[in-house]
């Protein structure tokens, strides 16, 4: 029997990348998701891939009546709400001496506000249903350590864990579990402007710091969003029941914990 039959799924930023690889998995275990996204259009070209199971969804995390509007949508369609994915986020980096206040503001309104917010509104709508739910927040291996040029990501980062086990306490009572996944270096099209970033900052050419981040990876080689899949399905599905308010690292072996 699929593991997630009959259950309905709401994922942030899963147009592409990682939250696309989530979408096709839990579709593929008998979910029906909405792929919700701040680029509509290619929200709705994963939706054609996918197929019948999956609906776009527009969602911008930093806004409070969109984060409104694209849960009550998900809920007209699909029913309710049975699990929540906060994947939405972005990246930036920069020496401590030339950090932004616009940088930092733009990472923490959607790395951290946004998945607060999101969560919230899920939460809201699961306790509503009184059928419990599950929750899973994108953290990262940086919200489990510093690095000397990604401070603001990093910080925003160790804040989703912070607020997974805050909000895994809270919630539990009510049937939702809340936990997260930490990836490390993912391959992807977003690693195009990380590895931009790091050229331009550490004086390498392009591609180099790609290279060397899958290198160091004690696995061998960098990660995959398919990689993420399994965890991903196991806190969505009833085998994670009991599991309340941890953080999964799934990165190759690059933080032991």
């Amino acid at each position: 029997m699929k593991r997630l039959n009959g259950k309905t799924a709401l994922i942030t930023g899963a147009a592409r990348g990682i939250g696309r690889a989530f979408a096709e998995a839990y579709v593929a275990e008998g979910a029906r998701v909405a792929i919700a996204d701040i680029d509509i259009e290619r929200a709705r070209a994963t939706v054609a891939a996918i197929g019948p199971a999956a609906l776009a969804v527009p969602m911008d995390v930093t806004d409070p009546d969109s984060i409104t509007g694209a849960v009550d949508a998900t809920c007209a369609a699909l029913g309710g709400i049975d699990i929540l994915v906060n994947n939405a986020a972005v990246f930036d980096l920069a020496p401590i001496t030339e950090i932004t206040r616009e940088s930092y503001e733009r990472v923490f309104a959607i790395n951290v506000a946004g998945t607060l917010f999101t969560l919230q509104a899920g939460a809201r709508v699961m306790i509503a249903q009184g059928r419990g739910g599950k929750i899973i927040n994108m953290a990262s291996q940086a919200g489990r350590r510093g690095e000397a040029l990604v401070a603001v990501y990093c910080a925003s980062k160790a804040a989703v864990i912070s607020l997974t086990q805050s909000a895994a306490l809270n919630l539990i009572e009510h049937g939702i579990t809340v936990n997260a996944i930490a990836p490390g270096v993912v391959d992807g099209e977003h690693w195009d402007g990380v590895d931009a970033l790091f050229a331009r900052y550490e004086n390498r050419p392009p591609g180099e710091k790609k290279r060397l981040a899958g290198q160091a990876v004690p696995h061998g080689r960098m990660g995959r969003a398919d990689d993420l899949i399994g965890m991903a399905v196991f806190l969505a599905s009833a085998d994670s029941d009991y599991v309340v308010g941890q953080t999964y690292n799934v990165d190759g072996g690059n933080v032991l914990s």
